[in-house]
């Protein structure tokens, strides 16, 4: 591991938000139900807007309705998410960091975030163009694929940091 990113998880783990949690009783299991809380209110309503872009749906709901319903519960979840998962992070950081799934859960979890910002900078700009189409354009697709399974691949590697 990188000197700089050992030096980061130690100020993290030392910090006294890693003491609180490690301190409180029921504090960490708490901050667990609400993280997966949050990686459901990112990831379900993120794969229905890839099933989406995949051609599920589209005789029923036009991608920007999708767009419209689903992402605005996405970003909250994500808040959600990333505010526990630094909480539960703090607690233990080097033993998570050293664990053999964190350079895929987080590998993932940039590979998601990328994804999600090139489709919106990208592709999804022009969506009045396909907005109601049979099928959307192949980067349309591909993002929507890239997403399905870089958050998987997340929810996985997130649980077995337990295990490995």
């Amino acid at each position: 591991m990188p000197d700089v990113l050992n030096a980061l998880l130690n100020v993290l783990q030392g910090s006294a938000l890693g003491e609180v949690i490690r301190g409180a009783e029921y504090l960490y299991p708490v901050l667990e139900a609400v993280h997966i809380l949050g990686i459901a209110l990112l990831v379900g309503p993120a794969f229905a807007f890839d099933l989406r872009l995949l051609g599920f749906g589209h005789r029923v709901v036009s991608v920007t309705t999708a767009a419209r319903c689903l992402l605005p519960v996405c970003h909250f979840g994500f808040v959600v998410a990333v505010t526990t998962g630094i909480a539960l992070l703090s607690a233990q950081a080097t033993v998570v960091a050293g664990a053999g799934a964190a350079p895929w859960k987080f590998g993932l979890l940039l590979v998601a975030c990328v994804n999600v910002l090139v489709f919106h900078n990208g592709v999804y700009r022009r969506v009045g163009e396909w907005n109601n189409a049979a099928s959307a354009p192949i980067a349309a697709r591909a993002a929507g694929a890239a997403s399905l399974v870089s958050w998987t691949g997340v929810i996985f590697g997130g649980r077995l940091l337990a295990y490995t």
